[in-house]
Parts: C-alpha cells; structure tokens; sequence
C-alpha cells in the first residue's frame, strides 16, 4: 500500500489529470503526469534553495488505473496487476520530485508482465515525464 499522503482518491483529481496532464506511454503502461501549481513557490526565482522549493512542495500523489477492458474480466488478474504496480510505486517513491499528481493505466498485456517489467517501463515513463529527481545520477 502507498503512504496515504502519496494517493491520488478523488475523482475530481482523476479528472483534472486527466483533462489537463501530460501523456506518455510505453507497451504495458500509460502515465499521466500533472505539476501542481497551486502552491505559491511553485514558480519561485531559479535562485532560491532547491531543498527549500523541494520541501514546500505537496507530496507527489498517485493513482493506479486497472480496467476490466484492458486487462481482463477476472479480479484477481487485476488486482494482482494492481499490486505489482504499488510496489513497484513504493519503491520508486523517494526518486520521485515532490507536487505531481500522477495516473498509472495498465495497458492490454500487462497481466504477463513480471515487476521487472513493470520498475523498468515505469522508470522510463516518469523519467520522460520530467518527474524523477535529477540528483541520484540517473538520465
């Protein structure tokens, strides 16, 4: 399960994410990625203390999406989908940039997929999302 800080529950969310968030894809997940800017240092002056910004940010919250078209009628098949997708969301947490709101949709054929998969195609996405921290070195 994710911090209950990092989860993404509203529909109202879900909505604004999805009509306002930047899309990216791979073969067995979709990603929906939006900076939140509500907050007033979310544009500070490029001078200000980075950990400071960092911060004064909302945590990232996140949003697992597993539909019944895409990946199967069976519940467990999803909801196993549904938890290899929250670890491996829980394991790239502290590499995540604080104030996004993110959605992750499963894609057809992704019940095959084993958490290897999963943690390199999410990392792919969020890195060309412009989500992942730059600091630990990854590009």
């Amino acid at each position: 399960m994710l911090p209950k800080a990092n989860r993404l529950l509203h529909r109202q969310d879900f909505q604004t994410v999805y009509q306002h968030g930047h899309r990216a894809n791979s073969p067995h997940l979709g990603l929906r990625a939006l900076p939140v800017l509500s907050h007033p240092t979310a544009g500070a002056h490029p001078t200000a203390g980075a950990s400071r910004l960092r911060s004064q940010l909302p945590p990232t919250r996140i949003g697992i999406v597993v539909s019944r078209k895409a990946v199967g009628k069976r519940a467990v098949v999803r909801n196993r989908v549904k938890r290899r997708l929250r670890a491996v969301c829980r394991q790239l947490l502290p590499q995540i940039q604080p104030g996004w709101l993110l959605i992750i949709s499963a894609r057809s054929g992704c019940a095959e997929c084993d958490y290897g998969k999963f943690l390199q195609e999410l990392e792919q996405l969020l890195a060309k999302a412009g989500v992942l921290a730059t600091h630990h070195g990854h590009s």
